[in-house]
This record gives structure tokens, C-alpha cells and sequence, in this order.
């Protein structure tokens, strides 16, 4: 602290010693000087800040101060070698703890954003994902997210929306149909774990939407975009309509009924009975309908045409047959 500066209030000395307390206990052992320069202080405020947090605590069941409801430091290491290491907690462990096995998820779930292009080197993560570590009631087990090809390819697209330039690549559509795709890559957007690339497609001559796991041998090209989002229409649903879609008619939860929004087509007819809607959804070809009925098993049912039943049905019993007799 400089030598001009005022000293510091009652409030502000308050939550000074409330910021050091979890700072010394994320340390485990530190020194007066290393922790001097983080909180940007004097040193001797430091050792002040220790001597009161050891006469520190928590009243026991006695409503008096026992040896065990105080902090308590190592007084030696503390006094011999300028380290600061607290030996007693006061009430930090009765606090609610996450489980291995919550910590466990979280900080897998820490790894995949981690991993994304924009976190890559976002240190916060990383000090989260330690924090749970440290604090959880016992080791979490060891987890590790691997990388996959969309990585790779959110990657290389997210750098071509930051550049302005073209990319291609080969493209399964929903159709079953490869094509190779010409595309200035405007936005992209994640619908739970799937990403789409948003963009003028030159072979269509038109915005087109691209689900990042069907595309192959993915390029960004130095050529300069054609088209910007302020030169075209974004609409705000993902999916537009086709005139070439197909319409299918399903049953589904009522409760479910908002997970399917998307596909159903303006002025599509709902009828409820009994805690189920039956209604209608658009989609390209009737082996789309196997996504959307394995993402939502247990509350849609495909009812209409016999062919788009037929289709589901045969994905379904391949899988079922998988399993063997036992299944």
C-alpha cells in the first residue's frame, strides 16, 4: 500500500478479511509477500489481517469460545518464515459441499466449454474447475471430455465469420443427398448439442442452414464473402419451411408439445386428448422423422402416413435387434 494512503474503514477492512479467508484457504500455504501482492496491500496489513483471523470463529453449543471455534494458523511457519497456512476451519466445512460425483459432472461440463474456440483460453474455467476439485466432499473422479470433428470444424468456420471469407465443404443433406457446398459463412447457432452454420449457399443461390456433423472435408478458402448479414434476411427461427417438405402427423405429449415447435408449420391444427396433442410437423424426408423421434422417445409417436411409420418402426427394430434376445 502506498505510504500516502488512507487507512482503510471499517466496511472495507471487513471485506478485505472476508476476500483473504477464501484466499488462504484456496492456497492451503502461502506467503505474506505472495499474498501482499495480490490484494495489493502492505505486508504488515497481512500479518495484522492473520493475528485476527486466529482470535476468529464461531461460538460452540457452550455459546463460549473454545480452542476448537476459533481459526487457528501454524503459528511457527507463520512467525519463523513469513507463510501464512490455516490449521483449524470455523464453520467453512458445515457449509453445503458438492458430491464427487456432482463436482465430478460440473467440471466435465467445464471441460467442454473449455474446449470451445471462444474459452480457449478463458483462465476462469480453469480456476472454477480447480475450486471444485478442492471443495467437493471427496476427490472427484478423474473425467475427461475428447475432442470431436465439429470441434474442429467450429473452429475453422468460427475463423472464416471472423475474417469475412468463404468456406466449402461436402455436404450430407437430409435427403440423404452429398453435395459439395460453396457458402459464406454469416452466423452460427447451437440447438442443444448440435451446431448449425447459417449462410449464403451458392449452389442454392439463396440462406441456407447447415448441421456442422454432416459436413466433409471442410476448407476456408482466402476468397472475400459475397454476402453479409446485413445483405440478406436472417429469419429468427432456425428452420425455414420448404415447399418440397413433407408433412407428418404425430402424437405427443402436451407437456412435450414446446420441444417440437419448430417443426410444426404455421396453422397446423392441434387436437388435445387426454394429456396428448395430435398435430403435424414438417420435414424433408420422412428418415429425418428417426432424429427427431430417438431425441424425443417415450413422448411423440409417429401416426401418419403409413410409409413415415414404416420407416421408424424398421430403424427401431434394427436397434432393438442389437440387443439380442435378451432384449
Amino acid at each position: 500500500m502506498p505510504e500516502n494512503a488512507s487507512p482503510m474503514r471499517a466496511q472495507d477492512k471487513l471485506t478485505f478479511l472476508l476476500a483473504l479467508v477464501p484466499f488462504l484457504l484456496d492456497h492451503e500455504r502461502v506467503s505474506v509477500a505472495e499474498t501482499a501482492e495480490h490484494f495489493g496491500v502492505d505486508q504488515e496489513q497481512i500479518r495484522e489481517a492473520v493475528r485476527l483471523i486466529a482470535v476468529s470463529g464461531v461460538p460452540g453449543d457452550t455459546s463460549q469460545y473454545l480452542h476448537g471455534d476459533l481459526f487457528d494458523i501454524a503459528w511457527d511457519d507463520f512467525e519463523d518464515n513469513d507463510r501464512i497456512a490455516i490449521t483449524n476451519r470455523v464453520a467453512i466445512d458445515d457449509s453445503p459441499r458438492f458430491s464427487a460425483r456432482e463436482a465430478a459432472a460440473l467440471i466435465a461440463g467445464l471441460q467442454y466449454l473449455s474446449a470451445l474456440p471462444e474459452n480457449a483460453d478463458h483462465a476462469a474455467i480453469g480456476s472454477l474447475m480447480a475450486k471444485l476439485t478442492h471443495g467437493a466432499s471427496a476427490s472427484p473422479s478423474q473425467v475427461a471430455v475428447a475432442g470431436t470433428q465439429t470441434d474442429e470444424s467450429l473452429r475453422t468456420i468460427r475463423a472464416a465469420v471472423g475474417s469475412g471469407t468463404r468456406v466449402e465443404f461436402g455436404y450430407l443433406n437430409s435427403r440423404g443427398e452429398q453435395e459439395r457446398r460453396r457458402v459464406d459463412p454469416l452466423r452460427i447457432e447451437s440447438i442443444d448439442d448440435d451446431w448449425y452454420l447459417r449462410g449464403w449457399c451458392h449452389l442454392r443461390r439463396a440462406v441456407r442452414t447447415f448441421r456442422l456433423d454432416r459436413m466433409t472435408e471442410l476448407v476456408a478458402t482466402p476468397e472475400p464473402i459475397s454476402y453479409r448479414p446485413s445483405d440478406v434476411s436472417l429469419p429468427d427461427t432456425l428452420f425455414e419451411p420448404s415447399d418440397d417438405d413433407l408433412t407428418v402427423s404425430v402424437a405427443v405429449a402436451e407437456s412435450a408439445i414446446g420441444l417440437i415447435v419448430d417443426y410444426i408449420p404455421d396453422g397446423a391444427r392441434r387436437r388435445r386428448q387426454g394429456g396428448i396433442v395430435h398435430t403435424q410437423v414438417r420435414v424433408a424426408h420422412y428418415h429425418g422423422l428417426k432424429r427427431l423421434v430417438c431425441r424425443h422417445s417415450g413422448v411423440l409417436t409417429v401416426t401418419a402416413p403409413p410409409q413415415a411409420r414404416a420407416i421408424v418402426a424398421e430403424w427401431a427394430g434394427a436397434g432393438l435387434a442389437r440387443y439380442g434376445d435378451d432384449a
